[in-house]
């Protein structure tokens, strides 16, 4: 039995050796601020920003705080991955370039996932325990993402909020 679990132990080294040979995924990270950063067009009161830095920026901007361990394969593709999929799904640094009935559409999914407590991920706030949302920054989130909704509602004509149909 020792035989065998030492085999398994040194295959797995191996593994883990080889793993490493692979590329890392690029680093996530450009000027904190650009012109179609959320922030330029909608108000980030210090307490969303406060929020959104600590718990959704990692994945939801161009501008990923890496830990040590995301220069370790297989972390740093899972990692990656993770950041592409945050990023196609809101991407806070480039929110402006999208369309506005993308926007609206947005601003209401970030309310759903917080109150359905999706966001942010249990595998982030596992190890980023300060990414964890409190009642209170939940609620401010939420209000935040409602005042949102109601500024660009105010701006532009309903059928420009409509997101089209998507063809099968």
């Amino acid at each position: 039995m020792k035989k065998i679990l030492k085999y398994f132990l040194l295959a797995l080294l191996v593994i883990l050796v080889l793993f490493q040979l692979f590329p890392k995924p690029a680093k996530n990270n450009s000027t904190p601020f650009s012109s179609l950063d959320i922030s330029r067009k909608y108000p980030l009161p210090t307490d969303v920003a406060r929020i959104l830095k600590s718990s959704c920026y990692d994945c939801h901007s161009n501008n990923t705080v890496y830990p040590w361990y995301s220069n370790v394969q297989p972390v740093a593709m899972w990692l990656g991955n993770h950041i592409e999929d945050g990023k196609r799904e809101i991407n806070f640094s480039e929110f402006l370039a999208a369309p506005v009935a993308r926007q609206y559409k947005k601003m209401a999914d970030l309310k759903e996932q917080v109150e359905e407590n999706e966001m942010p991920l249990w595998s982030y706030s596992l190890i980023h325990t300060y990414a964890k949302l409190s009642a209170v920054q939940k609620e401010v989130l939420i209000n935040w993402s409602a005042q949102v909704r109601d500024s660009i509602k105010a701006n532009y004509p309903p059928d420009s909020l409509v997101m089209p149909k998507r063809r099968p």
